[in-house]
């Protein structure tokens, strides 16, 4: 790559952060183009016999040559989602298969294949690091799961459907978006608004007027959508959002967005690709590099989770049944009703509102306060720090240890909008590793969908107010980031995230989710918007009181999911004659205790396993939940939260230690023995304490 070429392209410059503020569409095909040309003369180089399959030869130099074109992708690929206009769009489409055709040659590589075999087996191997040992073994095993082992007259078959699979995941998340931003409910009448709050009724108003309609603006957007099911009194537009937000991208609407062929063809071809690489389904090529030892153990421990949590699943749905009937007149109790009726049934009986508890969780003070839980856990400081961004509501911080050098930045994107994919993600923008110029400190992308300041106080722009679940939402994602930013491994293939069991990423995640619960910690980040007031010690009470109201009815929701995606991976025909609406109707008739109505189509929608990378994996949330809860629960068992003792080991044997050994060795480390389910239940409210 020449000076020119990096200088005129903002894509090609790597001596820094990415330039947000410079890099456009435009740039995506030159640089990329030119990323590809140099890492194929490099892996040529590479293969050479000249080149000693040593790791100073080789796995060095292609580990440190493949990272520009990693990182410059995954600027374009961020951007696609945060940033999803047609320019954008397009950019990335348009060279998607030229990335991911070079991916599947390089896996596919034996001479590649060969030297970390030779390394492998060479003296030099006992001598490396734990890290460097724990990449190699990495390799071999991917290159294995990328068909380097078929014969030549296999591969081409093996890229194309690597290259279709990623289309198609595409294509599947930019129709869920496009059919997201599809439908919209303008409500002209006043009286239809009753229930929701000001703050939801004032951003609908502006909705409204940016979209140059008369009255007020609902869209399935989460920060709309969800306080409209849960506070509308509306029971029209509430069975009106309802449905169109559960058959988004399906037959009901425009025909190029129904996501139901792409269901399939991407299931025939992750069928194909587990045949031809001599495994019985996609589930068991999906749990190679995870915890889980094979499909029948997940199995094992979805369904007897499932038998745990019936009972209070019943229970959750006989009560909210009664409720609605004998206290809100109405029976059946319908799908688009559920919200609702659970939020009039958490009201009676712990006397509080989500909303109440929302006013008092204001930007600035929520912010302040997961900072200051970072800093007191962690022995780091969180500072404001300056970078170019991709949106003006992005913001950019840096964390550094007690000396004040840096350990890892991060860039924040809080707010909903509508050319940003839905949900709430941590992304990686540069992995930590040790250079001839000293350490490069590891970026993180934290990316979430609330709603925004709206109207004014003292002439000056409210804060914004989260949820308790959004607020819990930012603590998951930052855990993520903190799992990649706090990471001491200085080989890329194993610092942060990177080679980290996919079923064991979401045990940081969901252990700062526990700090959303302390008393402490929620005096300290809590400001009323209106008056300043902390929240009060009888309200915190009660939403402790009430954090495991209807637990069951969730627990039973997310095993339904995960084990609908695992049987659709495991034994699923996609060619056969069962459909994969008939084969969520038989996990729904295992497990579920809320059935929706026929015409609901959430596989349309199911993202995660269908455009995230969650295939057969969609069960570690709950796999992880287990060991979060039991490392959450070491710090229970100190007496103190932020045991500085507790913190530390946290930080030595989970955070820190990245992929260099395997997260159950990493368990162990930490709590001294195998993990247990107990503390997962208890938190749970499904075993006595």
């Amino acid at each position: 790559m020449t000076e020119a070429n990096a200088r005129n392209n903002p894509l090609l410059d790597f001596s820094g952060l990415p330039g947000f503020d410079v890099i456009t569409p435009a740039h995506v095909r030159p640089a990329i183009t030119a990323l590809l040309d140099e890492s194929r003369r490099l892996v040529e180089h590479l293969t050479g016999d000249a080149v000693a399959a040593s790791w100073t030869d080789f796995a060095q130099p292609l580990s440190d040559g493949v990272e520009h074109l990693s990182r410059a992708w995954g600027i374009v690929g961020h951007l696609h989602s945060v940033n999803d206009i047609p320019p954008w769009r397009e950019a990335y489409n348009d060279l998607l298969p030229e990335v991911t055709r070079f991916y599947s040659e390089l896996g596919q590589n034996l001479a590649l294949f060969s030297k970390y075999k030779a390394l492998a087996a060479s003296p030099e191997y006992a001598t490396l690091s734990p890290a460097r040992k724990r990449i190699i073994d990495n390799e071999i095993r991917d290159f294995r799961l990328s068909g380097a082992e078929l014969p030549d007259e296999q591969k081409p078959r093996f890229q194309q459907l690597q290259e279709e699979s990623a289309a198609l995941q595409a294509k599947f998340s930019e129709n869920l978006l496009d059919a997201t931003n599809a439908h919209a409910e303008v409500i002209t009448d006043q009286h239809a608004l009753a229930g929701l709050p000001a703050d939801v009724i004032e951003v609908a108003r502006g909705s409204a007027e940016k979209a140059g309609v008369e009255g007020w603006r609902f869209t399935l957007h989460a920060p709309s959508f969800g306080p409209v099911m849960q506070y509308a009194d509306n029971r029209g537009l509430r069975s009106r959002m309802y449905r169109a937000y559960a058959t988004r991208a399906s037959e009901f609407g425009k025909p190029e967005l129904d996501n139901s062929p792409l269901i399939r063809d991407l299931l025939k071809l992750r069928a194909e690709e587990a045949a031809m690489l001599g495994y019985r389904n996609f589930a068991e090529i999906s749990l190679v590099p995870k915890m889980a030892e094979s499909p029948e153990q997940v199995l094992t421990f979805l369904r007897e989770m499932a038998r745990k949590a019936r009972p209070f699943a019943e229970k959750d749905v006989a009560e909210l049944r009664s409720f609605a009937r004998s206290e809100l007149g109405l029976d059946p109790l319908e799908p688009w009703d559920m919200s609702w009726v659970s939020e009039k049934l958490m009201q009676q009986r712990y006397a509080f509102s989500d909303q109440e508890v929302k006013q008092y969780f204001t930007e600035p003070k929520v912010l302040a306060g997961l900072f200051r839980v970072i800093e007191t856990l962690f022995s780091v400081i969180v500072k404001p720090d300056m970078a170019p961004v991709w949106h003006e509501d992005v913001r950019f911080y840096r964390i550094e240890n007690r000396k004040g050098e840096l350990i890892g930045q991060f860039y924040l994107d809080l707010y909903a909008r509508e050319e940003k994919k839905g949900g709430a993600w941590m992304n990686d923008a540069m992995g930590r590793k040790r250079t001839a110029d000293g350490m490069q400190t590891p970026v993180a992308y934290l990316v979430c969908n609330f709603s925004r300041p709206v109207g004014e106080k003292d002439g000056k722009l409210r804060p914004a107010t989260f949820t308790h679940d959004e607020v819990t939402t930012l603590f998951h994602e930052t855990g993520h980031g903190l799992h990649h930013m706090l990471t001491r491994v200085e080989e890329l293939g194993v610092s942060g995230i990177s080679g980290v069991e996919w079923d064991a990423v979401e045990l940081p995640s969901q252990f700062m989710e526990n700090f959303c619960w302390e008393w402490d910690v929620l005096q300290g980040m809590s400001a009323h918007v209106d008056t300043g007031a902390v929240l009060p010690r009888e309200l915190f009470d009660k939403m402790l009181a009430a954090k495991n109201f209807l637990a069951g009815m969730q627990t039973a929701r997310q095993i339904e999911f995960s084990l609908f995606d695992l049987l659709l991976h495991n034994d699923f025909d996609p060619v056969g004659d069962k459909s994969v609406l008939q084969l969520l109707e038989e996990v729904r008739n295992e497990v579920a205790v809320v059935f929706p109505p026929d015409w609901h189509r959430f596989p349309n929608s199911f993202s995660h396993i269908f455009a995230g990378g969650y295939a057969a994996g969609y069960y570690s949330y709950k796999w992880a939940e287990v060991l979060s809860a039991d490392c959450y629960a070491a710090f229970e068992e100190a007496g103190n939260p932020f045991d500085p003792e507790t913190g530390r080991r946290f930080l030595d044997e989970i955070l820190s230690v990245g992929g260099v050994r395997s997260a159950l060795e990493s368990f162990k480390a930490f709590r001294g023995r195998e993990p247990s389910p107990d503390a997962l239940l208890r938190h749970s409210g499904m075993i006595s304490e």
